[in-house]
C-alpha cells in the first residue's frame, strides 16, 4: 500500500508529507506552550518549521535533479521516517539550520559530475559548509566531501583547489563584520566549539539510547547494502553515490567528535540515509520487501517518537 502511495511523484505526496511534518512537530512543540506567549521564540519556531520544510524539498531536489530516484516520493518519506527518530532536533536551531546548508553544499556538489560551471559549484559548497560551521563548527569536516569532489571531476585544475580557501575567506569577513556589529567576541566564540569530545554518555533516559541503537542498525542495512550493490549500478552514478556514502560517514564523524553530543547531531547524516534507502528500494523491485522495509521502519519510527515525548 506504501509503495503504491509514494511510487509516483504526485500532489497528493508532497501534501502528506508536508502534514505529517505539521502534525509531528506541533505534537513535540505542545509539550511546553510556553513558546506561544512570546513573540520571539513564536518566531523562532516558525522559522526552524519553515526550515525543516525548505530540507525536505532540498533533499528531493537534489534526488530528483541529479538521478538518484525515479520519479518517486521515497526518499522525502524516507526522510521524514529518519527524522522522526529524533524528535528532540525540532528544538535544536543550530543544527537545523547548519543541515540546510549541508544540504544547500550537497547539491552544489553532486550536480558537479555535469562539469558544468565546475568553480561556481566548488565555491558554492564550501561556502555553505562554512556558513553551516558558524552553527555547528564541526560541520566544517563536510569540507572533505568538497575535496572528495574534486578528485572524482576536475583535479587537474589546481584553480579548483583553492577555491575553498577563497570561500574561507568571504565567510571570515562577512562573520568578522557580523561580529563587530553585534559585540561579538570572535575568539571565545570558536573557542567555545571547537573542541573535540568523543565521549557518548549523553543519555537522558533509555528511549534516547535506543532510538539510537535502532538508527544505528538501519543504516548499518542501508549502508551496506548500497556498497554491496554499487557496482551493479548505472556507471554514470557510481561518483553520486559514493559521494551520497562520503557525506553519511563525514556526519558520522561530525557526530563523533562533536561536544555537548546528542542525538540531534545525527541530523547531518539523515539526508545521505535517505537517500540510500530510496535507492535500496527501487533496486529490489520486490514490492513484499519493501513494503516490509517500510512498515518496519514506521514503527520503530512512531515508537521512538512517542517514546521521547
Amino acid at each position: 500500500m506504501i509503495t503504491s502511495v509514494f511510487k509516483k511523484s504526485t500532489p497528493l505526496n508532497y501534501s502528506l508529507v508536508v502534514i505529517l511534518i505539521l502534525v509531528f512537530f506541533f505534537t513535540f512543540q505542545i509539550k511546553d506552550p510556553t513558546w506561544v506567549t512570546s513573540y520571539f521564540l513564536a518566531f523562532q519556531k516558525v522559522s526552524l518549521l519553515c526550515f525543516i520544510l525548505a530540507s525536505f524539498f532540498m533533499v528531493n531536489f537534489i534526488v530528483k535533479k541529479n538521478g538518484l530516484s525515479k520519479d518517486n516520493g521515497y526518499a522525502i518519506l524516507f526522510y521524514l521516517l529518519f527524522l522522526l527518530f529524533f524528535p528532540t532536533i525540532f528544538n535544536n536551531t543550530n543544527v537545523i539550520y547548519a543541515s540546510f546548508f549541508i544540504l544547500l553544499a550537497l547539491r552544489r556538489l553532486i550536480s558537479l559530475q555535469s562539469l558544468k560551471a565546475s568553480k561556481e559549484k566548488i565555491f558554492d559548497a564550501s561556502f555553505w559548509i562554512f556558513v553551516a560551521s558558524l552553527f555547528q563548527f564541526w560541520s566544517v569536516l563536510f569540507l572533505l566531501l568538497v575535496f572528495i569532489s574534486i578528485v572524482f571531476h576536475v583535479s587537474r585544475d589546481y584553480r579548483n583547489w583553492v577555491l575553498p580557501f577563497i570561500a574561507l575567506l568571504a565567510v571570515a569577513i562577512l562573520f568578522y563584520m557580523t561580529s563587530l556589529i553585534f559585540n561579538i567576541d570572535v575568539v571565545a566564540f570558536f573557542q567555545e566549539r571547537a573542541v573535540i569530545d568523543f565521549r557518548i554518555d549523553y543519555f537522558k533516559n533509555n528511549y534516547e539510547n535506543g532510538a539510537l541503537s535502532i538508527y544505528t542498525a538501519v543504516s548499518l542495512f542501508f549502508v551496506t547494502s548500497m556498497l554491496m550493490t554499487l557496482s551493479n549500478r548505472p556507471q554514470i552514478l557510481h561518483s553520486s553515490y559514493k559521494k551520497i556514502v562520503a557525506c553519511f560517514f563525514i556526519a558520522a564523524l561530525v557526530y563523533i567528535v562533536s561536544p555537548d553530543k546528542s542525538n540531534d547531531l545525527l541530523l547531518f547524516s539523515i539526508a545521505p540515509l535517505a537517500v540510500m534507502a530510496t535507492s535500496h528500494v527501487e533496486y529490489m523491485q520486490q514490492k513484499l520487501n519493501n513494503e516490509i522495509v517500510f512498515y518496519v521502519l514506521i514503527v520503530c519510527s512512531l515508537f521512538t517518537f512517542f517514546s521521547q515525548l
